[in-house]
């Protein structure tokens, strides 16, 4: 592909161009795509030709209302429509559980899905972010997260199972407890958008569940199980009181004729689809072990429909990116404007073998200079360098001239200052610019910096760092979780320095030592309204340097025998 089409990266807002506009600028043929977590084998060709000739009718009149789609999907994945609301993709039902159900904080652990922190900074909401350590594989330990809930007084808490980008998983039975252990919270939000790719546990859904609680959703997706992403199409699980409050806030017609279309065809496809879902677990097992074979490349372990990837030390990702599409044709989503991430690191879709092979042997010359460009890794490499690759978090350093969030925070005027991660901060190459970390965790207070002081010249050179080998994540065990604490919390006491997070071996009881003091936080009262910082966290308007005002168990399905159910993934067919 031509060098120009590289340029498209860095002028969307979001973290890759449309496969439309890469398409445009090249010669009409798009790309391999590894970057899209989509469902390669499914609708299958005999469905395609199916839509194909009926596509006057589907774009020419309007769908039924998004009441007879659901229950259509509903009988199908023997659900009670009164606790499914159906959205036009995830992303619409994240943006209203945000605005009806978050009241001012949200805690999320990080990496992960982009929209579970931009969306609630938009409209004002702080945003606790949980980073997952990659020392421990990126495995979220819901203890510690607990632990950091009450500690930060978050009223909302998500967990994403299988986490995107990583793959990690949480098995059933300790979703469930962590649901009952924050009983207490406004919400609990389980992102189940990519788990009917999980092989691990049979049933590993909490719909059932969620049902019957009074402040769970559970959210999943079918544009990426069904490999129509073009299509927009998602939907939650709640009791009727939640699921109700969202279905009354959607338009009469969110859903489109496309997607009532696929919803209506789906029970007469059920064995077809459950062996889609098996061939990409096989996929996903001879793709892993393939990556893993290159030198340097580190693969973690996966539950997704993709692969979490650390390049070799030396590697930046934009540039393997970008060599990858122009010298290859090969898409791949690199990771730097991902919070909690770095462009060290990919995300890989899991696709047939023949793109596999095509998609190791690109990363060999590109790696490892075999095409004419050379090798991407130096020879001597001398740290992680790890680089943001975020537009909006490269202009709040430039506005705070390298103080990163907390300066902008200290200048906006916050009353609690956002601490950073609990590693040291990564340095970027050649400008010695930190990462803005998480908040959520204690930090020495920075040397404050002149706002007119130009950078200092030259620039400092990258500290050396280890670079930490993943450990195996273990299977978690019941654990105990911190007991819910009335809210608003109790008074202030010395809370000392948290220490690193670290993975537990396994969730066993609280240690003898007193444990931190939760932070004092002033109690809630009521709404934040669009543009102010909750609790001394930030805006949107704040952390994009914008001037806010510019729009910132079932037993399977019928007719069939092989259909996941709603609760899991049922067994697969072959």
């Amino acid at each position: 592909m031509p060098d120009n089409v590289t340029s498209l990266f860095r002028s969307t807002a979001a973290h890759s161009p449309s496969m439309a506009a890469l398409t445009r600028e090249s010669d009409g043929a798009g790309p391999v795509d590894f970057c899209i977590p989509c469902n390669p084998y499914f609708p299958t060709p005999a469905m395609f030709e199916e839509m194909a000739a009926r596509l006057r009718d589907i774009i020419t009149y309007y769908p039924s209302s998004a009441d007879t789609i659901t229950a259509e999907l509903c009988s199908l994945l023997q659900l009670p429509p009164q606790c499914v609301a159906m959205g036009n993709g995830s992303t619409e039902l994240i943006t209203w559980i945000d605005h009806l159900l978050v009241r001012e904080s949200l805690a999320v652990p990080v990496p992960t899905f982009g929209r579970w922190t931009d969306q609630p900074m938009e409209t004002g909401k702080r945003v606790d972010m949980f980073p997952l350590q990659e020392s421990s594989g990126f495995a979220l330990d819901l203890a510690q997260y607990a632990e950091f809930i009450r500690a930060r007084g978050t009223r909302v808490a998500v967990i994403c199972n299988p986490n995107n980008p990583d793959g990690g998983f949480l098995h059933k039975h300790a979703v469930v407890q962590f649901m009952d252990a924050m009983a207490d919270l406004d919400l609990v939000v389980i992102d189940e958008s990519f788990l009917e790719f999980a092989d691990a546990e049979n049933e590993p859904s909490v719909v059932h569940e969620a049902m019957l609680r009074p402040n769970v959703v559970v959210l999943r997706s079918l544009g990426k199980n069904f490999g129509l992403h073009g299509i927009r199409f998602g939907y939650l699980v709640a009791n009727p009181a939640l699921a109700g409050r969202v279905r009354s806030m959607l338009p009469k017609w969110n859903l489109n004729s496309f997607a009532e279309h696929v919803v209506f065809m789906l029970k007469e496809h059920g064995a077809e689809y459950a062996q889609s879902l098996h061939q990409v677990r096989r996929d996903r097992m001879d793709m892993s072990g393939q990556l893993s074979s290159l030198p340097g490349l580190t693969v973690y372990p996966s539950q997704g429909n993709f692969l979490f990837v650390r390049l070799p030390v030396g590697a930046e990702g934009t540039v393997v990116r970008d060599r990858l599409l122009t010298e290859h044709r090969i898409l791949v989503r690199e990771c730097g404007n991902k919070i909690g991430s770095s462009s060290r690191f990919l995300r890989l879709v899991v696709r047939p073998q023949v793109d596999v092979r095509r998609l190791v042997t690109g990363l060999e010359q590109v790696l490892y200079g075999t095409s004419r460009r050379g090798a991407a890794v130096s020879e001597q490499a001398t740290g992680t360098a790890y680089s943001s690759g975020t537009a909006a978090v490269d202009r709040l350093v430039s506005q705070t001239n390298g103080a990163g969030t907390r300066g902008l925070a200290q200048a906006a005027g916050a009353g609690m200052p956002l601490p950073a991660a609990a590693s040291a901060p990564a340095v970027g190459p050649g400008g010695g610019m930190p990462v803005p970390a998480a908040a959520g965790l204690p930090q020495p207070e920075p040397q404050p910096v002149p706002q007119e002081a130009p950078r200092p010249q030259p620039a400092p050179q990258p500290v050396p760092q280890p670079v930490p080998v993943p450990q195996p994540v273990p299977v978690p065990q019941p654990q105990q979780f911190p007991q819910p604490a009335a809210y608003p919390e109790p008074a202030p006491q010395p809370a000392p320095a948290a220490p690193p997070l670290a993975p537990a071996a396994a969730f066993a009881a609280p240690a003898p030592s007193p444990a931190p003091a939760p932070m004092q936080v002033p109690p809630a009262t009521g709404p934040t309204p669009p543009g102010v910082p909750a609790r001394g966290g930030l805006t949107a308007a704040q952390v994009r340097g914008t001037d806010g005002l510019s729009m910132a168990p079932a037993t399977g399905w019928p007719g069939a025998q092989s259909w996941p159910d709603a609760a899991g993934m049922g067994q697969a067919a072959g």
